[in-house]
Parts: C-alpha cells; structure tokens; sequence
C-alpha cells in the first residue's frame, strides 16, 4: 500500500499566503472594532454629558387669543439655572408667540406651568431647546 499525502509537511516551506492573509483581516478587523467602539463611546459621552439642561412639554392649554398655559417638566442639575425657548403656532403653522423662560430653582427637577403671550390664537406649542443661563 502506497501513504497518500494528504498537504506540505508542516512548517518546512513557511506559511502559506491563506494565513498571511487571515492575520492581515484579524489586525484590521480588531483595529476597525476598536475605532467604531471609540466613536460610539464618544458620541454617547457627548449626549449625556453635553446635556445639562432638558425639558419636555408634558401638556399644553389655549386659554385665549393672546394666552397659553404650558406645563413644563425641566431637568437640570441643581446648581444649574435653565433657560427654556417655547415657540406657538397657529392653524396655518405660522409663529404667534416666543419666549424664554428661565428656572433658577435649586432642584434638578421641576414642574411647572408658564404662560405663553400670543398675538393671535395658537394651535401648537413646540420647545425649541433648553440651555445653561449664560
């Protein structure tokens, strides 16, 4: 009986391109993880730290033409004053009425109604952003 060869002897002509090839992918592949894992720790870092000042409008009522009451929830930390930018529109999403509202309560939540002027009726009420008083 003849022995079939099954490949090279091990070792003896070096390594094949095969896992030349195969190391150059691993390098890569863990180089490339660990950027994307930098970039996504980053952003997320960025999100909850940037934030220092959040609102919500919780609900919203038409008291007159020239007057809404908004409820507010405000999320700040404590020693923070927050400034709140409110906008209304009217039924043909044309802008009635804007204000800042400023929370200097040292709670790192609070609750609250405002009261928005308008120049005429509003329909919608949109918080455009909230920020640390400069």
């Amino acid at each position: 009986m003849s022995a079939v060869r099954q490949g090279l002897p091990e070792g003896r002509y070096g390594r094949s391109a095969d896992e030349r090839a195969d190391r150059k992918l691993k390098v890569v592949g863990a180089a490339l993880g660990a950027v994307l894992l930098g970039v996504v720790g980053w952003i997320g870092w960025g999100y909850v730290a940037g934030k220092s000042v959040s609102a919500e409008v919780i609900k919203f009522q038409v008291v007159s033409d020239t007057e809404v009451k908004v409820h507010l929830e405000v999320r700040k930390d404590a020693s923070v004053t927050g400034v709140c930018t409110l906008s209304s529109q009217d039924e043909g999403h044309g802008e009635v009425g804007r204000a800042d509202f400023t929370f200097a309560q040292p709670d790192a939540r609070v609750d609250e109604i405002v009261s928005l002027r308008t120049t005429n009726r509003a329909t919608m009420i949109e918080l455009l952003g909230c920020q640390p008083a400069a």
